[in-house]
């Protein structure tokens, strides 16, 4: 089945005398999605500019999808999604949002999905990378800071020698056009949003450079956008130490169940003197031998106290000639690079697109590297910041402030970063012990969204709110999205 988009009214397009107005009124064939999924699932490309500034030039693809709204009558209007990274396909997010979205939100809006731009289906990037260099966060020493700087340049230079002519134009600012363009290519005056980890900054991004196409905007476990992106990962390393420090008295207080020490600082003790040993003599896993800087490496796992405690007594046990453990903390999905979503869209092979094994790593790099000019360009501010960081955050202080690939990308960012600071309506809803997106993180969010109003889950664990299934905070989501009315104020809720 084909449907054809209806023309567009003025106020829905770009005004006539826009550069892009062609863009607004080109013609949306939906088709059944080859990605599978129920039968309403339908897929389309929307042709984007790859340069914003030359508008008439090189075209991309992107590739969108949609559910419509259960109830033409009660339909508000079109609900976009990110799941995050940067670098997560999105093509699949309709089918997986409509199992966690209540009747009242699906009968009102189209759920929208895309793969952003260089991303799954969306004229995909890749920089032929190894599996090493594809591993975000290194531990530092001295030893081996000469390899961790040879790998950083090894990945900036392969990406501009294999994508060099896109790899400017994929940033955070040219995806929110794009978002505009799907906006008015819809025939729609505003859009609604749910957006996820990554997905919160672009979210933001948006209300900030159109703010009166903003309707509904959903922040699920939010980033601070001013931390974008060398700060970003730097603050990883603070809510990791906040959640071990709490680790460290849950499991003192369980001393006779787990044996880790009778006091906080016995347990810190205890994991200190591991990690040690494993630097000197990796720990032996189902998963393979694992040094201590790899098992810092799981720093997020923390967070679920009951699920990592066992893993650390299995790993002190097999250090000290027991049975291999676990190659990591079961039931804790945490990736080691904060940012990607539990909601995977598995959408290789839709329209028949080669997406490269290191697609998500190819944009990753691309979007922090080119959304900001931050980064020092010197190796020698590296090892400086990791000593730093080290020190004050013994957890995973080097895991954040190590050299990334930015400090050789070929092209510094061609626009300034983006300051979000407006007063659209937007509702930010976070877990209280998120180690990815910290509380502290989504409190910037908050700051910098005056309009906003910021509903925190007490005790909440992990990274994701509604994408991690029900909570106290789904009422108000729902409210939200169905009304269009914020709390009166900004809310904790009791888990």
């Amino acid at each position: 089945m084909t449907t054809v988009m209806a023309a567009l009214t003025p106020v829905t397009a770009f005004a006539a005398e826009d550069p892009l107005q062609p863009y607004a009124q080109q013609q949306l064939r939906w088709e059944r999605c080859e990605t599978g999924g129920p039968a309403e699932f339908e897929c389309a490309k929307v042709k984007v500019p790859l340069d914003y500034s030359d508008p008439g030039g090189r075209k991309i693809d992107l590739a969108i999808s949609r559910i419509k709204a259960d109830s033409a009558k009660e339909r508000h209007g079109v609900l976009l999604m990110n799941p995050g990274g940067p670098g997560v396909p999105g093509l699949t997010m309709p089918v997986e949002m409509e199992q966690l979205l209540p009747a009242e939100v699906r009968e009102r809006f189209d759920l929208i999905g895309f793969d952003p731009r260089g991303v799954g289906q969306s004229s995909p990037i890749g920089c032929d990378l190894t599996g090493d260099e594809q591993t975000f966060q290194h531990p530092y020493t001295a030893r081996t800071f000469a390899k961790d700087v040879a790998r950083a340049r090894s990945v900036a230079d392969k990406c501009w020698a294999k994508a060099g002519d896109v790899l400017p134009h994929i940033t955070t600012r040219n995806t929110a056009r794009d978002m505009d363009v799907v906006r008015a290519a819809l025939g729609e005056r505003k859009i609604s949003y749910f957006g996820y980890s990554y997905g919160t900054y672009l979210g933001a991004v948006y209300t900030q450079m159109f703010p009166r196409h903003a309707d509904r905007f959903v922040l699920d476990s939010a980033l601070d956008p001013a931390l974008a992106w060398r700060g970003t990962f730097r603050g990883w390393s603070a809510g990791a130490e906040l959640a071990f420090t709490r680790w460290t008295e849950w499991a003192a207080a369980r001393n006779a169940t787990y044996g880790l020490g009778p006091t906080p600082a016995e347990v810190r003790k205890t994991y200190g003197e591991l990690i040690a040993r494993a630097d000197r003599t990796p720990v032996p896993t189902t998963g393979g031998a694992l040094s201590g800087g790899a098992i810092r490496s799981q720093y997020g796992a923390f967070v679920h106290v009951e699920t990592v405690t066992p893993w650390i007594v299995a790993l002190k046990a097999a250090a000290a000639g027991g049975p291999p453990a676990p190659a990591t903390p079961t039931a804790s999905a945490e990736p080691a690079v904060p940012g990607s979503a539990p909601v995977r869209s598995a959408d290789a092979g839709a329209f028949g697109a080669d997406v490269p094994a290191d697609n998500q790593s190819a944009v990753t790099w691309a979007v922090f590297c080119g959304d900001t000019r931050s980064w020092p360009r010197n190796p020698e501010q590296y090892r400086r910041d990791v000593i730093r960081d080290r020190a004050k955050y013994p957890l995973a202080g080097d895991l954040g402030a190590n050299i990334q690939p930015c400090a050789f990308w070929k092209s510094a960012a061609r626009e300034p970063a983006t300051v979000v600071s407006n007063d659209v309506n937007a509702l930010i809803v976070q877990n209280q012990w998120d180690p990815q997106a910290t509380l502290a993180m989504a409190q910037g969010m908050r700051r910098a969204l005056h309009g906003a109003r910021m509903v925190t889950v007490a005790g909440g664990e992990g990274h994701g709110v509604v994408v991690a299934g029900p909570s106290c905070a789904d009422a108000g989501v729902t409210r939200y999205l169905t009304t269009g009315r914020l709390p009166a104020k900004d809310l904790t809720c009791g888990g």
